[in-house]
């Protein structure tokens, strides 16, 4: 019998959605080697054979994830040049970031606690500053269009607006979060709608 060929990418991609769940479920501190091994089904040797330290595997788990997130977003930032109304596109857009289902909710989390972690672990701060700036830039083309399609003030400061509109969606997302009970998907998502609104006037 032939030995098994095993796709390097597919094994790190899975050890990269293990390490999710473990964060998702335990929070960082828990995504040991070990722990994350278990969790994917192998041998703690296998996941040593993709990744030289817990440095490198929790890393490439951070960027599996800003890709993914950065897909997701970039498949909709087309809408964006609706000019019939570009609030609506804006919404959809914005939407994509905020805890709104299960596979939102968990990037949420996995971006709070990679965010938080960052503070300490300096190998993990440039990610967290890729987050940090991607959704400024998608906050700065949101509101950039609306003035373009004349639905926003033009006496607004659109980088301004732009980092109050990522303020607001961070805290939205981390009342999401931390009190899902509270900060509803419905709700988040009228107070999204409001403050798009509040821009025309």
């Amino acid at each position: 019998m032939s030995p098994r060929v095993v796709d390097p990418a597919a094994r790190r991609q899975a050890v990269a959605e293990a390490v999710f769940r473990v964060v998702v479920r335990d929070g960082v501190e828990q995504a040991s080697l070990r722990n994350v091994a278990v969790e994917a089904g192998l041998a703690i040797g296998s996941v040593r054979h993709y990744f030289d330290s817990h440095d490198d595997m929790i890393i490439f788990a951070v960027d599996a994830l800003i890709h993914s997130i950065q897909d997701r977003v970039a498949a909709h930032v087309r809408s964006l040049d609706d000019r019939s109304d570009p609030r609506r596109p804006a919404e959809r857009v914005l939407s994509e970031v905020l805890p709104l289902d299960e596979r939102r909710r968990d990037e949420a989390v996995l971006w709070l606690a990679f965010a938080t972690a960052a503070r300490t672990r300096p190998s993990l701060l440039p990610h967290a500053e890729r987050l940090y700036d991607g959704l400024r830039w998608l906050c700065l083309r949101a509101v950039s269009l609306m003035a373009e399609a004349g639905t926003i003030s033009a006496s607004l400061d659109l980088g301004l607006e732009a980092e109050r509109l990522a303020s607001l969606l961070n805290g939205l997302t981390v009342d999401g979060v931390l009190h899902p009970d509270r900060m509803t998907p419905d709700l988040a998502m009228s107070v999204l709608r409001r403050h798009l609104e509040s821009l025309s006037y």
